[in-house]
């Protein structure tokens, strides 16, 4: 098939819509071959009312990621047009898999990982109603879950309406999927943001009991509502039982009318108020010294949230809204804090602050390390197939070494500081020489996207993970690949040696931790016991502990020559993202979904101190080796620095 537009490149059908047309995966010629997905719209019922509505409800889906698409959860609108007497809409393709088949493979889902579910998608509800959006088909297979960091999309707004009071009143064709949408969508074509609410619930319902609501609408209508805990296999916790039961309400009247209702369900009864005036200085605190129990901190970052999401549809960009509020919320912390414990305000010796933000990404930072001297900062972004050093003390931008054909997703500085390695979507490690910029070699072996990179400390060995499911370990002076290890049944997300080079250890998407040693093929102990996904490991300086954090917002620490768990921090209130031991061994950092970075005393357990300042996903955290600065990376396409010296 010729480019569409001069432009498009397809690559494989992804599904047939018989005669009304195709879904295409595709490439953008003009984004470096940039994945994409391709609809085509191609009716062989010309004149006929069906193609007047598949062509209006097409027409929808474009203005409607027109509209919505600015989302981090919901596919970017990159072109619309007509050709050959088709139309095409072309999106953001998202790479993973919908939830029915992830419910195929799994066959049904914990309760805990269902509110994870709620807490992913109920701000997305929240953002599209706010916008004067109804989705009218939220099911399992318009769910899609990044297989990058695990975040859930919403897909297919071709049923999607503009919600007015016209419009709810208003009784039409019906538009959604049998068992998931609501009577008064199905029957009198009514859509309003609580029949998205039950569309929802009954996702969450499909997830959890493995049964289909579809086949209980078939046999039972809509009274299969009425008692749908049948079905458990066992009793939910009284918190989500009572959400799911009125997000399935059959009468429209006795259930939740909007998402922020079912968010503060989700969410702790004690809900913060504001100050009464509503106004800051619109200054972002740097710092935040929680002195609340780390249960406390949980709830902290949970009612910040969801006020945040509160507040999308209130005129201004939601980052703007976010640090408003985030002031205010802190500040009011604060002035607790300091009146009921002033003794805490000294846990750390050390002052920590926001000394440079550093921007020239297009898009997320999703990797970022440091040289050996402090004085070089390597990161990769999501724009281009490109790796970005800056100078540590100026902030500002020194070269970009491009040489990968697509996304840049893991770089590492070796501790001689003399060569930089960076693993990527292309399925190749490249090696560069750090000084002049040159690349030095390409490593090839992987048959999918490289995630992880670790560098022994005597600068000796590479290793690497891939969504292959593997981790091979290479020679890093001469690019011999030394050793595959195999055991892991899903993508390896992140990798560390010990500092004795002798031990690795590795984090898979099967929710468990393998360690290895380097001398032997099979894993030589898995570590089990967390309720999701991987996402970072790192070794203690004396190599006795291993830290790992989780999608289920947990860090665990182990100890490594038992393999028994020995602590569980928590506080984080989403997806922790990564972790890093500070060089004295004393303090872990760990960066989140929430926007903060965390910092914990190893000693006791307890949270230390609190950073805030991205304005979204830090997802990549790391400390100099000399301990004076703190390195992030975000979603928001910045990267900062902290700074930490003696009070």
């Amino acid at each position: 098939m010729p480019l569409l537009r001069n432009r498009f490149r397809v690559i494989r059908v992804l599904s047939d819509e018989g005669g009304f047309g195709r879904t295409y995966l595709s490439e953008d010629t003009d984004k470096l071959n940039e994945r994409c997905v391709i609809k085509q719209l191609a009716p062989k019922f010309q004149g006929t009312w069906s193609q007047k509505k598949a062509m209006d409800l097409f027409a929808e889906e474009a203005k409607r990621l027109q509209e919505l698409g600015e989302h981090p959860q919901i596919p970017t609108l990159l072109a619309y047009f007509e050709q050959d007497n088709c139309l095409y809409l072309v999106q953001q393709f998202i790479n993973g898999q919908n939830l029915l088949k992830e419910l195929q493979q799994r066959k049904t889902y914990r309760p805990g990982e269902i509110q994870a579910i709620l807490y992913d998608l109920l701000p997305v509800l929240q953002f599209i109603h706010d916008r004067g959006v109804i989705h009218r088909d939220i099911k399992p297979e318009n769910i899609i879950r990044n297989r990058k960091d695990g975040r859930l999309s919403l897909i297919d707004f071709g049923s999607s309406k503009q919600f007015t009071a016209k419009v709810q009143k208003k009784i039409g064709t019906s538009i959604g999927s049998h068992g998931y949408s609501p009577l008064e969508q199905l029957r009198d074509g009514k859509a309003c943001p609580a029949s998205d609410l039950y569309a929802l619930g009954a996702t969450c319902f499909h997830l959890l009991t493995g049964t289909s609501p579809f086949q209980l609408w078939m046999e039972h209508g809509y009274g299969w509502v009425n008692d749908w805990r049948q079905y458990l296999r066992n009793p939910l916790i009284p918190e989500l039982d009572c959400l799911l039961d009125k997000l399935l309400k059959k009468d429209i009247q006795q259930r939740y009318q909007s998402a922020d209702e079912a968010i503060k369900d989700l969410t702790p009864k004690q809900i913060l108020a504001l100050p009464a005036s509503g106004q800051s200085s619109g200054k972002l605190p740097v710092t935040q010294t929680p002195l609340l129990p780390v249960k406390s901190t949980l709830f902290r970052n949970i009612v910040l949230v969801s006020t945040v999401i509160l507040l999308f549809g209130f005129g201004e960009t939601w980052y703007n809204q976010y640090r408003r509020v985030h002031t205010i919320l802190l500040s009011r912390l604060s002035q607790h804090h300091n009146s009921s414990d002033k003794s805490a305000l000294n846990i750390t010796s050390n002052n920590i602050f926001l000394a440079n933000t550093l921007k020239g990404h297009e898009k997320s930072v999703v990797s970022v390390s440091i040289s050996p001297d402090g004085k070089t900062i390597a990161s990769s972004g999501d724009a281009e197939p490109t790796i970005k050093l800056w100078n540590a003390a100026t902030g500002e931008e020194i070269s970009t070494y491009k040489g990968h054909s697509r996304r840049v997703n893991v770089v590492a500085i070796s501790p001689d500081g003399k060569t930089l390695v960076s693993g990527s979507d292309d399925k190749t490690i490249k090696l560069w020489n750090l000084a002049t910029g040159k690349e030095i070699r390409t490593l090839e072996g992987h048959s999918d996207s490289i995630q992880a990179l670790a560098i022994s400390l005597d600068g000796k060995t590479l290793v690497s993970g891939s969504d292959d499911n593997t981790i091979k370990v290479w020679n890093l002076a001469t690019g011999r690949l030394i050793r595959t290890f195999t055991g892991h049944t899903f993508w390896v997300r992140s990798v560390a040696i010990s500092p004795d080079g002798r031990t690795v250890a590795s984090g898979s998407f099967d929710k468990t931790i393998k360690i290895w040693q380097l001398g032997k093929e099979n894993a030589i102990r898995t570590l089990a016991g967390n309720a999701n996904t991987i996402t970072s490991v790192a070794f203690s300086l004396d190599g006795t502990i291993l830290a790992s954090a989780s999608r289920d917002r947990t860090i665990k620490l182990w100890d490594l020559a038992t393999g028994q768990e020995i602590r569980t921090l928590v506080g984080h209130a989403n997806t922790i993202t990564s972790i890093a031991f500070s060089p004295d061994g004393m303090t872990l950092a760990s960066a989140s979904r929430d926007r903060t970075i965390k910092l914990w005393n190893l000693a006791t357990g307890q949270e230390i101190r609190t950073l805030v300042g991205h304005a979204d996903t830090v997802t990549s955290v790391t400390f100099s080796p000399d301990g004076k600065a703190l390195v992030s990376g975000s979603e928001d396409n910045t990267i900062k620095i902290w700074r930490l010296s003696g009070e």
